[in-house]
């Protein structure tokens, strides 16, 4: 199986009674793990030693049905067992891990079987026994893209058929960086459910609409009545955005992982990544000679970027430095104080005609501060950036950064400038803070949703 096939043959359905066995094993595992992965009542062995042996058996008996990944179901049995006859210490699933390499076998409809000792984020923060069946989303479109400009040679996107308890959340991503290992390797992919982000994203944009009596352009009701549509859209923009992290005039460390610096940078470069693929997608729509489907849907890409940047990433999650909902503020804001986004008469409205040459300003402020940073003192950066956000978006009242210069320890370690940072250094606006009580039961309800369970 290479790249150069375009579909894959019918896998296994989540009524499977072999995946239905794996998939109540793992989670009958998960009762008896702690944090760490490990399993230290000795009492509970015997039953985590059969429910292994179940996890096995049932892996051994779908792996006909999973012929491209017959190396990783292999090792994850030698791994399981390992992990069972040593007596159930902290898991290290490297082996196994080494051995999927989904990023190989980029295939419309290409099944792959995953069981790893995991956390799922924004689902469990424990490394407990995951099992999650999915199928790979690659239409010929997106591979004609990856393939010429937007080479992302890491990115899998992919749908889920069933799942565990961990992603029964508002997990949408499966990264090799949440197993449990026992050193870190060389990452060489990463997989985000597209029709999950897809599924929220048309029952959030649907309710957002009916809540604001904002008219959408065709285009974005498209959107709404079709969901493998919006899954493809969501996986174009994922590669775009994905790709252009460590891509382009840069911060030295533009992810700032193992630093510990204010929350606000995050929102920065997440925005900075949807903006870039927002305006290669107006770039695309625009060339006549491309694929007519990448330019059909670089438009709803656009769409797809705005709506769920400034509906639900404005509002979900906590507002404890909640990097990706100032994002969502900061463009709506930008967007309004643009004068291309209306809210008259309790209506929400967008002039459509002026939104690409706005949004495309904004990101050209972010790419400017991102190619003056290394001339700049970090300090000086941090300083800068806050600019940028707060001359759109309002800083708390009581916010020490919102004083300027002067009122922040800048002679001592970077460290309390950060703790200067207020966890809702931007509050929501009375705008959000009304649209917020409003949706708050459809932001909820998108937990754990799938393409299938979508509006």
């Amino acid at each position: 199986m290479t790249e150069t096939l375009t579909t894959a043959a019918t896998g296994i359905t989540a009524g499977n009674q072999d995946w239905l066995r794996l998939k109540a094993a793992a989670s009958a595992l998960q009762a008896f793990q702690v944090q760490d992965g490990s399993i230290p009542d000795s009492s509970a062995h015997a039953e985590a030693g059969r429910q292994v042996d179940t996890i096995v058996d049932a892996i051994r008996a779908l792996a006909p049905s999973f012929p491209h990944d017959a190396a990783y179901l292999e090792a994850a049995c030698t791994d399981f067992s390992g992990w069972a006859a040593g007596g159930f210490g902290v898991p290290d699933f490297l082996s196994s891990l080494l051995a999927f390499q989904p990023q190989e076998q980029r295939v419309d409809g290409l099944q792959h079987l995953v069981v790893f000792p995991m956390y799922t984020q924004n689902g469990s923060s424990s490394r407990l026994v995951e099992a999650v069946l999915i199928e790979v989303i690659w239409p010929e479109f997106i591979a004609g893209l990856e393939a010429g400009e937007y080479s992302n040679k890491l990115f899998v996107p992919i749908r889920f058929l069933d799942f565990t308890a961990g992603y029964d959340t508002n997990s949408a991503v499966l990264f090799p960086e949440t197993v449990a290992v026992s050193r870190t390797p060389t990452f060489t992919w990463g997989a985000i459910f597209a029709d999950r982000e897809a599924a929220r994203f048309r029952r959030v944009l649907k309710a957002a609409a009916e809540t604001t009596s904002l008219e959408l352009p065709e285009g974005a009701a498209e959107l709404l009545a079709d969901q493998d549509l919006t899954e493809a859209t969501f996986v174009m923009w994922d590669l775009i955005h994905d790709r252009t992290h460590m891509r382009g005039d840069l911060p030295f460390d533009p992810f700032m992982i193992k630093q510990r610096m204010p929350f606000f940078l995050y929102s920065l470069e997440e925005l900075r990544c949807d903006l870039t693929a927002f305006r290669e997608s107006v770039r695309i729509e625009k060339d006549e000679d491309a694929d007519p489907a990448a330019r059909r849907h670089a438009k709803l890409v656009q769409y797809a970027i705005i709506f769920d940047r400034i509906f639900r990433f404005a509002i979900t999650g906590s507002r404890v430095r909640n990097y990706d909902g100032l994002g969502g503020q900061l463009l709506f804001a930008w967007l309004h104080q643009q004068h291309v986004l209306h809210w008259t008469d309790t209506r929400l409205s967008i002039d459509w005609d002026e939104v690409a040459d706005a949004v495309i300003a904004l990101g050209a402020r972010i790419d400017d501060l991102y190619w003056r940073s290394i001339d700049r003192p970090k300090t000086a950066h941090w300083l800068a950036a806050y600019q940028l956000i707060s001359a759109t978006v309002t800083p708390h009242p009581a916010s020490v950064w919102a004083k300027g210069p002067d009122a922040l320890p800048l002679s001592g370690a970077p460290k309390g400038l950060t703790d200067q940072v207020l966890d809702d250094e931007f509050p929501l606006s009375m705008f959000y803070e009304a649209l917020e009580k409003k949706m708050r039961p459809v932001i909820e309800s998108t937990a754990g949703i799938t393409g299938s369970s979508a509006l």
